[in-house]
Parts: structure tokens; C-alpha cells; sequence
């Protein structure tokens, strides 16, 4: 009798065991399958790398970015504005402008900017009254302006200097305005690139060359160091009469000089610009330069704002283009791929950039700068102003909150940008004019 119930209890065991190993291979088996029919499905956790799965265009394109997460990305950052102190501005009466900042530099415990200043007796009476400007009324913004200087402690109060750079006696180049000023430093010297204006801005466009001055300190006295030192293009070409905002940067141990020319445009044609931008190249400030082959490497962008970044060169495009509002990344100084999309832009971006002129093959960033407001006054008192920008586009800096990709604006910020005068139709179709 036991016998037999010792039997049977091995029996029952046995076949519990079998269940047990069979339920075990079964669960197994099924989430085998399930495994596999989850091979082609994007992860909930995000990849590092590129799967090895089908893609869409949007998901196989998120790891050509420097990371496939924005918040990650090294180049990407929210905008931060401050106004500054220390400027006069005539209580805004269009007088007096102040824009196009040069990027600060750091000498002897305090920073240095140089800028397009307008000083008039009136304000400016537009692009398209050029003919009735005068020696005394301009006609842009950076119309019979000259380049001025100022030194700061802390980046936010500054105490204006002097002219640096003043319009020469007609009929030299610059005679008109000198404006869009940017520095270099360069085996000790300093030297400082702007645009030389021999007409009313507006009369025939903004068709004006790049002249640069030098001195041994950067409260100068400054030599006119030469004019045109970037040649025009050859005619019909993109950049045959103008060659503006020119932004220097030393770069395997020559001067890199990335500049902008809007194409496409004057005199015939006022409104269907477009814009691009040129490398040149040289052995020393003073030239001469060589074009860069591809140029213009860069067709995006208003103002020209390049930096070291790693080993290779960094933008940042705003306002003109297919990639406006984007910044983009060129191992090689030239060939720009997109490396985010950005918003609430510093225009005229002039960053305080500590490696620009130190050839560096591990190009560090920067986290604030100074830019430029066109739009301070009315279109009867127009007048920009400077102002400071901060942001964490520094690879040895790290502020989540300018990694923040909500930001959200008051309705009245968007309500301001109206229709106005846009031509209507009754029932609120917009419609072109033909």
C-alpha cells in the first residue's frame, strides 16, 4: 500500500514537473515571438545609436544631429536678454544709434567692443529717399556713421571711449560711413575689419567693400591698414559688389574671414533677395585673400556669426533662408550641415568668443555675447540699440534651463504681429494682389 502511494506521489510530481517545464518553454516561445515582431518597432527608450530597423525619414534623420535628443545637443540653446547700461540713446529721439557689435575681447581685466555708431542731426529717412540724403541727413540707420569703442567690467555696464575709426576726407573709401566692425588679434597687434561706404546707403543698394585698420593696443591709435582687402566677385557673380559684416577667425594658422553678400538683388531688383556667405583666406591681415572655392558656403543667415567649435567651425543662421533659425556645424570651415533649430535669436550675434584667435583645434563655445535691436524707436525716430544675450552654447558649461525647449510668450507678444494692412478678402481669405 505505500509502495503504491510512493508511486503515485513520484507519478504526480513527475507530471507536475513536465507542466512546470512546459509552461516555462511556452512563456519562453511566446516572448521569443513577441521579441521578434518588436524588431522592427522604435524602442520606448531612446537609442543612442541608430537602430537597425526600418526608419521613417524623420526618425533616420534625428541621428544626424550631434545627439538624437535636443536637450543633449551641445548645440542648442534658449536666448537670454539684457539691456545694457551706459548708453545714451538722445531719449530716443533717432538721433543717436548704436549697432552692428563687433565680438568682445578680454585684455587687461575688461572687455572691449567696437560698433557702427550714428550721431545725426536728424533721424534716418529710409533706403528709399537715398537721392535726398545730404551730409547732414542719413539715409539708413548706418548711414554717416562712424566706429566707436567701449570697455566693460562685467559685460552689462559699459562706459563708451572714443571713435576708433572715423570717415575719412572724400574721396578715400569710407568717405560716406564706416559700419559693421569686427576685431582680429594677431601676433600682438589688433585689427579691426568694417564696411566702407562711398554713397548713401539705398541709392544703389549696399554696394561697399571691406577696408581694416590696426594698431598695438586695442585703445588704439589705428593705421588704415587697406582698402577692398576682400575682393569683389567678377561681374554677374554672387558677391561682384559687396562683401559686408566681415568676421574674422584664426584657423589652422591663417586668417579666416567669413563675410555676407545679398544676390539677387540691386539695383533693378529691391525685393527678391537672397543671401549668402563667403570664406576668404590669407597668411596675414592684411592680404591677400583667397576665395574659398565652394563659396558661398553658407546659404542662410543675415549677419555673419561664426565660431571654433571642437575642430571645426559653427553658425549661427537667422532671419535669411531655408535654414534660418537654425545653428550648423562644418568639421571642415565649409561644408555647414544643421545641428538644431533655434528661436528668439540674438540678431547681429556678436559672442564673446575666448578661442577665436588662438587657433584652437578644440573650439570650446560661449555662453553670452552682445547683439543688436533695430526696432527701438518709430519709422520716424529709427534707431537701434546693443544689447547683452546669454545661452549655453559652451561645452564646459551646463544650465538645463537654456536646454528648456518650452518657452512660452504672452498672447500679446503674438497679437502683435498682425495682419495690419495685409489686403483681406470679405471673408477673411487673405488674397494676392495681382
Amino acid at each position: 500500500m505505500k509502495l503504491t502511494q510512493e508511486i503515485q506521489r513520484i507519478t504526480m510530481l513527475s507530471l507536475l514537473f513536465i507542466l512546470v517545464i512546459s509552461c516555462s518553454e511556452s512563456k519562453q516561445k511566446t516572448e521569443q515571438i513577441a521579441e521578434k515582431k518588436m524588431e522592427g518597432v522604435f524602442p520606448f527608450k531612446m537609442p543612442t545609436e541608430k537602430p537597425n530597423i526600418p526608419l521613417s525619414s524623420s526618425s533616420d534623420r534625428m541621428f544626424d544631429y550631434p545627439t538624437p535628443r535636443v536637450q543633449d545637443n551641445e548645440l542648442f540653446s534658449q536666448f537670454k536678454y539684457t539691456r545694457l547700461k551706459g548708453f545714451d540713446y538722445s531719449n530716443g529721439d533717432g538721433t543717436v544709434s548704436r549697432r552692428d557689435p563687433s565680438r568682445p575681447i578680454f585684455v587687461n581685466g575688461k572687455y572691449y567692443v567696437w560698433y557702427t555708431k550714428r550721431h545725426t542731426k536728424v533721424p534716418p529717412i529710409g533706403w528709399n529717399r537715398a537721392a535726398e540724403a545730404t551730409d547732414e541727413i542719413p539715409s539708413t540707420d548706418w548711414d554717416l556713421a562712424d566706429v566707436w569703442y567701449a570697455t566693460s567690467e562685467d559685460g552689462i555696464t559699459w562706459e563708451e571711449q572714443a571713435v576708433a575709426i572715423s570717415r575719412p576726407e572724400k574721396p578715400n573709401s569710407g568717405w560716406r560711413s564706416v559700419a559693421t566692425p569686427d576685431i582680429l588679434v594677431w601676433k600682438g597687434k589688433y585689427y579691426l575689419y568694417y564696411q566702407a561706404f562711398d554713397e548713401p546707403s539705398g541709392l544703389k543698394g549696399d554696394l561697399c567693400p571691406v577696408s581694416v585698420s590696426y594698431a598695438d593696443s586695442p585703445d588704439g591709435p589705428w593705421t588704415h591698414g587697406g582698402d577692398k582687402v576682400i575682393p569683389f566677385g567678377k561681374e554677374n557673380e554672387w558677391d561682384h559688389k559687396a562683401t559686408h559684416d566681415p568676421q574674422p577667425i584664426v584657423r589652422n594658422g591663417k586668417i579666416h574671414v567669413y563675410y555676407k553678400a545679398a544676390y539677387n538683388k540691386w539695383p533693378d531688383n529691391r525685393k527678391n533677395y537672397a543671401v549668402g556667405h563667403g570664406l576668404a583666406i590669407a597668411d596675414d591681415p592684411l592680404g591677400p585673400y583667397e576665395k574659398h572655392p565652394l563659396n558661398p558656403v553658407m546659404q542662410s543667415g543675415h549677419e555673419t556669426t561664426y565660431w571654433p567649435y571642437k575642430g571645426g567651425i559653427a553658425t549661427l543662421a537667422i532671419k535669411d533662408g531655408n535654414e534660418r533659425e537654425t545653428i550648423q556645424y562644418a568639421e571642415d570651415g565649409a561644408n555647414f550641415k544643421i545641428a538644431s533649430s533655434v528661436s528668439l535669436t540674438p540678431t547681429a550675434a556678436a559672442p564673446f568668443v575666448a578661442d577665436a584667435f588662438t587657433d584652437t583645434k578644440d573650439g570650446r563655445g560661449f555662453t553670452w555675447g552682445l547683439s543688436h535691436f533695430i526696432n527701438a524707436g518709430t519709422s520716424k525716430k529709427s534707431y537701434s540699440i546693443i544689447a547683452r544675450f546669454d545661452c549655453d552654447l559652451s561645452l564646459d558649461y551646463d544650465e538645463p534651463a537654456y536646454k528648456n525647449t518650452g518657452v512660452w510668450h504672452k498672447p500679446e507678444v503674438y497679437f502683435a504681429q498682425g495682419v495690419g494692412s495685409i489686403n483681406k478678402h470679405p471673408e477673411g481669405r487673405t488674397i494676392k494682389k495681382q
